[in-house]
């Protein structure tokens, strides 16, 4: 029923914005998947919106909106791109560097994370404030360095930092540009987080503070230093994916490293109703989603925008069909 009400609600927005729904399904579907170059170009959005919501989903266990996990992502690729441009200037073990910048990545995010955490454990800041401030400092850190410390020997622009040596990428296949590697790493996080939530110690503890913070303190839990652990996790997967974006996608720093999969993200765990191994498939879905929105100014003269309109409705719908079954069982 809910996904007959989303879809049913998705076409009534479509028709009423004047775009025709059959034909705006078929050539995002035909944009997305028709072709195993494609095809690839969806997995490279996939894994960084999935490593994201992997992060997101300990936040929301315990019962926060990490809004900040977009500047958690763009500080793992800095840090990433620090450890990597120190190994070009004359390494000669690139897999070491490759493999320390992925640990930096997830510092990096990591890092940035427990800030927000902080200023919500000891200064009383609601987390969405927090989270959003912290963005806007990790975006102006990344222009600062591409038209600073890192431009281009001779020229700064909008292009980013310099590419990096081939030796320094992560191994792919060229015919496709998709690393294997960073599919692995992405799988081993899903498996990661849905083990750590529902088998371990740190996934009850964020489970029961989450659903009543007053009441887990008798049970010797302490919940702002779980907040923290909850943080540091959401920017540590997010990191990962910056440190991803850098060495498998671009090669390079770009102003928009994060491609809003942070914001992105926190649709992916809603739809997915906070689920572990509904999200992936969920993400996938928005992967689709942003590839095949290609295809609309193309083919039908459409503004590639129209897919934020979907993912909007389809939110929406989502959310008031939750709602109203919520209403209905109390």
């Amino acid at each position: 029923m809910t996904l007959a009400a989303v879809f049913f609600f998705t076409t009534l927005i479509l028709f009423l914005t004047g775009a025709p729904p059959p034909d705006v399904y078929y050539h995002i579907l035909k944009g997305s998947l028709s072709s195993w170059s494609r095809f690839a170009r969806v997995i490279a959005a996939w894994i960084p919106l999935t490593l994201c919501a992997c992060g997101l989903l300990y936040t929301f266990r315990i019962g926060l909106w990490n809004i900040g996990v977009e500047g958690q992502m763009m500080m793992g690729a800095v840090m990433s791109t620090f450890v990597l441009r120190f190994a070009a200037e004359g390494s000669s073990a690139p897999g070491i560097f490759l493999f320390f910048s992925f640990i930096a990545g997830m510092l990096g995010g990591g890092i940035w994370a427990l800030f927000a955490g902080y200023l919500k454990t000891k200064g009383g800041v609601n987390e969405i404030f927090a989270g959003l401030g912290m963005n806007f400092v990790a975006q102006g850190m990344i222009l600062w360095l591409i038209f600073g410390p890192w431009k281009r020997p001779g020229v700064a622009s909008m292009s980013g930092t310099e590419l990096l040596p081939r030796e320094l990428w992560l191994p792919h296949i060229a015919s496709l540009r998709i690393s294997p590697s960073a599919i692995c790493l992405c799988v081993a996080a899903i498996a990661l987080t849905a083990l750590m939530l529902r088998y371990t110690r740190i996934g009850l503890g964020l489970k029961a503070i989450g659903g009543n913070p007053k009441a887990s303190v008798l049970f010797d839990l302490k919940p702002d230093r779980y907040m923290l652990l909850a943080m540091m996790f959401a920017g540590g997967f997010a990191g990962l994916a910056g440190s991803i974006q850098v060495t498998a996608v671009y090669h390079r720093l770009i102003p928009a490293i994060s491609g809003n999969y942070g914001y992105l993200a926190l649709l992916v765990v809603m739809l997915a109703n906070y689920r572990v191994w509904i999200a992936p498939f969920v993400a996938l879905f928005f992967a689709c989603l942003n590839v095949g929105s290609i295809q609309l100014p193309m083919m039908l003269q459409l503004d590639s925008s129209l897919s934020g309109v979907i993912q909007g409705a389809l939110v929406l719908a989502f959310l008031a069909v939750q709602g109203w079954q919520r209403r209905r069982k109390s």
